[in-house]
């Protein structure tokens, strides 16, 4: 549902407390909410900052490699009928993904805050890979928590963060993903903030964070607005990212919110529609708290965050950011999904028909946006390729093998 309030939207979102809507805030430990008054406190003095924009923009274009293009998936679209699709290619940021984005915008504001440690969770590894890296950059020491399971599935991201410098620690509780990724970098947070700074890897978490990530991943929609109305003369007629968390998603979706265009979000349906088969928790989730704010979570019987299965290690998580479920709740951005199989046939037929392998993360976004040209059967959708799929290729073809030419 476009609005001309959404022209003000950015300005008026989150509240000052972190809320979008009823959804956000910050649930924190006494020693924790000082600590997040601290985040906030620095990000406020310096994100208007001419010297700190200037600086991250440099970054950005000299480190990073942006802008990042836009390009036409002529092939695939011609494979569909008349829809054209393009993709936002983040893919081709340093590091392989999106994450860089809000992780060098981080690393600076820990820099800025004299801390010398950087401290997150991963899941598919690009988010600590991108933190790594930014580590490296600021010359930061760096913890990263990553679960027994994805660091199984995630190798060679694995191999990439110790080589930058990082400490990856291995997390064998509960289902030894994600979710419990998060919760070992927050306890460990607790014990080490006074010497250094949580950076969350999506659009979730308590406030300050859901804002912060949302205002560093923004560039993703404001470069990739300018270049579809350069490239075509018109806006698309729907936007489309995967959804796990939501930080690739937050920030493509920002360029376009004041537009008349469909938006859509897409979650990983996994293997099925029961508690454990999957991880889209906008489609089948409740409200709830976890990990410091308010939003949409998947439950088990007794009201805890429910266990969670995605072939994509970035999307396993029992919740989504706070502004995903406001946004949501308003009817601005629709939330489909996209099951494993989907993804890897999407996988495959990105690679066999354009030459680009997508992370299997942003292959949701691609298999959703192909759902969506059969639906529309004209016009046009940008999608937002987020990562790529170097990290999952030995996984893909262990577990799918290759499909044989037709």
């Amino acid at each position: 549902m476009y609005t001309k309030d959404f022209l003000t939207y950015l300005k008026k979102f989150p509240d000052e407390n972190g809320y979008f809507g009823k959804f956000g805030g910050a649930y924190l430990t006494p020693e924790l909410e000082n600590a997040m008054k601290e985040i906030t406190d620095a990000y406020w003095s310096i994100c208007k900052s001419s010297e700190f924009v200037a600086e991250l923009r440099r970054i950005r274009k000299e480190f990073q490699g942006r802008p990042t293009p836009v390009t036409h998936l002529k092939r695939l679209s011609d494979s569909l009928g008349n829809v054209q699709i393009y993709a936002k290619r983040e893919d081709l940021n340093h590091t392989g993904a999106h994450k860089l984005n809000h992780c060098m915008g981080e690393g600076l504001l820990a820099k800025y805050m004299g801390k010398k440690k950087i401290i997150a969770e991963t899941g598919a590894g690009q988010h600590g890979v991108a933190l790594a890296t930014a580590a490296a950059y600021f010359g930061l020491e760096c913890d990263i928590y990553m679960g027994a399971v994805d660091i199984k599935k995630q190798a060679p991201n694995v191999a990439r963060m110790k080589v930058l410098g990082a400490n990856v620690i291995e997390v064998t509780e509960g289902l030894q993903t994600l979710k419990e990724a998060v919760d070992a970098a927050f306890e460990a947070y607790a014990k080490e903030y006074k010497d250094c700074i949580y950076c969350i890897g999506t659009a979730a978490g308590p406030h300050p964070f859901p804002m912060m990530v949302r205002d560093f991943q923004s560039v993703v929609g404001i470069e990739a607005r300018e270049q579809f109305i350069e490239m075509t003369g018109e806006l698309p007629d729907a936007v489309v990212a995967c959804v796990g968390g939501g930080s690739n998603s937050i920030g493509m979706f920002s360029g376009f919110l004041s537009d008349p265009v469909e938006i859509y979000g897409a979650e990983p349906l996994g293997v099925g529609t029961k508690i454990g088969e999957h991880a889209a928790s906008l489609n089948y989730g409740t409200e709830g708290i976890m990990h410091g704010f308010n939003s949409i979570m998947l439950k088990d019987e007794n009201g805890n965050p429910a266990p969670v299965y995605s072939v994509a290690s970035g999307l396993d998580y029992p919740s989504s950011g706070p502004e995903h479920a406001y946004l949501q709740s308003i009817g601005r951005v629709k939330y489909g999904t996209a099951s494993d199989v989907e993804a890897v046939d999407a996988f495959y037929k990105l690679s066999r028909l354009e030459g680009i392998i997508p992370a299997l993360e942003s292959s949701h976004a691609v298999a959703y946006a192909i759902k969506l040209a059969k639906e529309m059967k004209k016009g046009s959708i940008l999608l937002c390729l987020s990562g790529r799929g170097d990290k999952d290729l030995d996984y893909v073809i262990e577990n799918y093998g290759i499909p044989s030419k037709k």
